[in-house]
């Protein structure tokens, strides 16, 4: 019998709030049709239903569209949570660190990664502005093995891909650093099944919707 989708994402694999998404919907368990995507040419369909053009985009059985990634883990934890990630005592701090990460701390990567096209400063001054974040997440890692409590939450799904970017940018120094609970809790989410499950390698979808990609958590 085949399965009855939830939704459409459009997704783009290496993109942080793709991966944010992805990880929501696998912990769900809600099947969805996957369309991995180029960004360099984006599928019409994706652009008709939303003008913004960038990934994750959700399209619901019903029309409605979802293009901001938190909406989309809220939609699918909303539908199913087995993980208790988004358990209410959490929902406010949680969205309180990741409002920092999205808003001051993503725009502190983008220039560290990319130094080269921000020469007004160096790559070690970017990667210093970066520090508060880290500073803050390793303290709250004193605390717990997880961000916000000793069980995994939406927040850590959330944040998880940006630090994962952010060290992937100078590995040796990333490991070198006094950030040791971030390095730790960083390794364990990357060597989680809910993260590789969400890696997989998938040809661009080419509007071959007689074969749907079905995406839901299967361990």
């Amino acid at each position: 019998m085949p399965v009855s989708c939830h939704a459409i994402l459009y997704s783009f694999r290496r993109c942080p709030y793709a991966i944010r998404a992805r990880m929501a919907i696998r912990a769900s368990g809600v099947p969805v049709e996957l369309r991995e995507i180029m960004l360099r040419n984006k599928p019409e369909q994706m652009l008709k239903l939303s003008v913004k053009g960038t990934v994750p985009v959700v399209q619901l059985t019903d029309g409605q569209v979802l293009d901001e990634s938190l909406d989309i883990i809220f939609w699918a934890l909303g539908k199913n949570d087995p993980m208790n990630l988004i358990a209410e005592p959490y929902i406010s701090a949680g969205y309180a660190l990741i409002r920092i990460n999205d808003t001051q701390f993503k725009p502190c990567l983008d220039k560290y990664k990319y130094a080269v096209r921000f020469p007004e400063q160096t790559e070690t001054q970017y990667r210093q502005q970066c520090e508060f974040y880290l500073t803050l997440l390793n303290d709250k890692l004193k605390l717990n093995r997880y961000l916000l409590a000793p069980r995994l939450s939406f927040a850590d799904l959330a944040i998880f891909p940006f630090i994962r970017q952010f060290a992937s940018v100078d590995k040796d120094w990333f490991d070198a650093s006094g950030y040791q609970n971030l390095i730790q809790w960083l390794h364990f989410m990357a060597e989680s099944d809910l993260f590789k499950g969400v890696m997989v390698k998938y040809p661009p979808w080419q509007g071959l919707e007689e074969v749907p990609l079905i995406f839901s958590k299967s361990w």
